[in-house]
């Protein structure tokens, strides 16, 4: 990488991504210029709304890198994360090969015309080795399936794929690749030993403040502070979805819509949809509106 993709201490990188909007704390820094400088890649678990999605986007930006991201879900295979063959533009390649030769076709050359790099649809696996240096962004890998998970190993080992009809594809510089998981189920400990951990916890209150702060232009101190303490109470509630830093910035601008400077009653009622997403939640959290707002 590049002199500016280089920082030279974790408290550097944490300056690069707290320009970007994004408050890292000390193991955040850490795991993440640890990444970077081991070229290893970096595995990010912890509750939805933690900011693991955030800390990829913050990196690319801060590092000036492309980003490259692979949203897992379940039934995701090679072929929607690596590559694919465009069958339509091959077929009518073969038909204009047929008709420069008046129906004559050497079989041979028209099949090794087939599969270059021009009818090569590459996905976002494939374009993170050829697009290297990048953040690659696999988010939410607890979502694919255990064949999926092993395929990605291979490739994590490697930096490289073969493709049969066409060779291997090898990247000259390794992309920095950030894994998501909200832990709905556990990943492989051979695809854990290959990368470093960090676990995401919630901001604390003063990091939280700082966020919103940071994120929202116009937001005063007191509005924020009264924002992040209300969203630590509810964390604290047995909540279906506790809300995230996602949620907390949602009811920073709800709330600066309405022209609020401040968090009562009556304006946490009426924007509660802004940061819990279940009727249950919502109920129990007017329930306790008093206990959440004092």
């Amino acid at each position: 990488m590049g002199s500016s993709a280089s920082p030279g201490s974790p408290e550097t990188l944490a300056g690069l991504l707290e320009r970007t909007g994004y408050f890292a704390d000390v193991g955040v820094a850490t795991a993440a210029f640890l990444a970077l400088r081991m070229r290893r890649p970096l595995f990010c678990e912890g509750e939805p709304g933690t900011g693991k999605t955030a800390l990829a986007v913050a990196l690319a930006e801060g590092l000036g890198l492309p980003l490259i991201r692979l949203q897992c879900h379940e039934g995701i295979d090679a072929a929607q994360a690596l590559y694919e063959w465009d069958f339509p533009r091959q077929l009518l390649h073969l038909r204009a090969l047929e008709a420069a030769g008046d129906g004559a076709l050497d079989v041979d050359a028209a099949e090794r015309s087939l599969y270059t790099e021009r009818f090569l649809l590459a996905r976002p696996l494939l374009r993170a080795l050829t697009s290297a240096p990048c953040v690659l962004l696999v988010d939410e890998i607890d979502r694919a399936d255990d064949e999926f998970e092993a395929f990605l190993l291979e490739l994590l080992d490697e930096n490289a794929v073969t493709i049969p009809e066409f060779g291997e594809v090898r990247a000259r510089t390794p992309p920095l690749v950030v894994l998501t998981s909200n832990r709905t189920r556990e990943v492989h400990d051979a695809l854990k030993r290959r990368c470093l951990y960090h676990w995401l916890e919630h901001p604390d209150l003063a990091r939280e403040v700082a966020i919103l702060r940071g994120r929202l232009p116009g937001i005063g101190d007191r509005l924020a502070g009264q924002i992040a303490e209300a969203v630590r109470r509810l964390r604290g509630l047995e909540l279906l979805k506790p809300p995230g830093v996602a949620e907390s910035l949602d009811w920073g601008r709800a709330l600066l819509a309405l022209g609020r400077d401040e968090l009562d009653a009556a304006s946490a009622a009426a924007t509660l949809g802004a940061v819990l997403k279940y009727s249950e939640d919502l109920d129990r959290a007017r329930f306790g509106l008093d206990t959440l707002l004092r």
